[in-house]
């Protein structure tokens, strides 16, 4: 495995005529990392790449029942191979990607988790996320990321414990989540804790604080498109976003009396919660 990640960047979207705000993004990328190569796929060079470089998982790729498995599956696939950064398409930065070319992954603080199996089993409270994330090529928690997405496909059973604590009204979204996004992404490194010293988490200073969740760091923001979100109609969907929301105050209030700091790897505490100052 290459030690560091490599002046890359990866995205995916539809076709490559992109709609206004998803060309102001990728022009947002090259400008701040002007000698970084890009590469696009659309969802034909998706198939292809698949044939071309994991042909052992195209059955995979086509038996998710979400086009959005598909993509979050791809992205995993894609920078395990070619190395890089993955950015979605609703993310901006402030800042180039210089200062993180001598990690070995890194991948963003994306929240608090509603997940019970990762708070009482793993003492982890939050989950990071995969809409923006870096690795070297051949990175070993990305194999094991790759793995756990062709377990949680062909294993109904494995899944079902992360969907403890999932919000009624929105349990097919959460098990988006919990077979392909973060909630796999987070216990995966939940139940790998010797991935710790190659695995960069982008906390921020105050983990209760909402104005800190889905940001690439101090570098960049996640705009929260939520273009893959299930459809549903009006009523369904206000519903289960109060429902949410009402949900994770109550655990906020809880994960305040951790403090607002959290620590992964080596050089950060043994405990992920990471008792330090409370929340203000």
């Amino acid at each position: 495995m290459q030690d560091q990640i490599p002046r890359r960047i990866l995205q995916t979207g539809k076709s490559s005529a992109l709609p206004l705000k998803d060309k102001a993004a990728v022009s947002n990328l090259k400008l701040l990392n002007p000698d970084f190569e890009y590469q696009f796929f659309d969802n034909q060079q998706v198939e292809a790449f698949f044939d071309r470089e994991f042909p052992e998982h195209r059955a995979v790729f086509e038996s998710f029942r979400y086009r959005i498995q598909r993509y979050d599956f791809f992205r995993y696939l894609a920078v395990y191979r070619y190395g890089g950064f993955y950015f979605d398409l609703d993310v901006f930065l402030a800042a180039g990607l210089e200062g993180l070319l001598t990690s070995k992954s890194v991948f963003p603080f994306e929240g608090l988790t509603f997940s019970k199996l990762l708070r009482n089993r793993y003492a982890m409270d939050w989950q990071i996320g995969n809409y923006a994330f870096g690795a070297a090529p051949g990175h070993p928690f990305l194999a094991a990321v790759i793995e756990n997405c062709v377990r949680a496909q062909r294993d109904p059973d494995w899944v079902k414990p992360m969907m403890l604590g999932a919000p009624a009204l929105s349990r097919e979204e959460f098990y988006v989540l919990n077979t392909t996004g973060p909630g796999l992404l987070t216990r995966t490194l939940a139940e790998n804790p010797g991935f710790a010293d190659s695995v960069t988490v982008l906390f921020p200073e105050d983990v209760c604080d909402v104005n800190g969740w889905n940001c690439f760091g101090d570098l960049g923001i996640h705009l929260m498109n939520g273009s893959w979100r299930l459809p549903r109609n009006f009523f369904h969907r206000r519903l289960a976003m109060y429902w949410e929301a009402w949900s994770m105050r109550r655990l906020i209030k809880e994960s305040r009396m951790h403090g607002k700091s959290r620590s992964h790897g080596a050089s950060g505490s043994s405990d992920p919660m990471g008792k330090h100052t409370a929340c203000q």
